[in-house]
């Protein structure tokens, strides 16, 4: 994903986003934490790297085994950029 030109993936990124929020916002919760919020997240994962999927699974894996993900939608998100690169 971080190899293709940035506007022909734009359309995924908030999905991706969308994944990202709430994997974090339910580790956080688990901690004992009440005041999630999204800019908590965004510093957590260094939001403005190239590669949001890869800085999903990163993140999922930081999150430690505790963490229901769906992984679905990343394995879906994965398979569109692959097709989207052809490979």
């Amino acid at each position: 994903m971080s190899e293709q030109p940035f506007d022909s993936i734009t359309d995924l990124l908030p999905a991706v986003e969308s994944l990202v929020l709430e994997a974090h916002r339910r580790w956080y919760e688990s901690q004992g934490h009440r005041d999630w919020s999204p800019p908590k997240a965004y510093h957590w994962l260094h939001y403005e790297d190239p590669d949001p999927i890869a800085r999903l699974k990163d993140g999922i894996t930081r999150l430690g085994t505790g963490v229901q993900v769906d992984e679905e939608p990343l394995s879906s998100l994965e398979n569109e950029t692959k097709h989207r690169r052809g490979a």
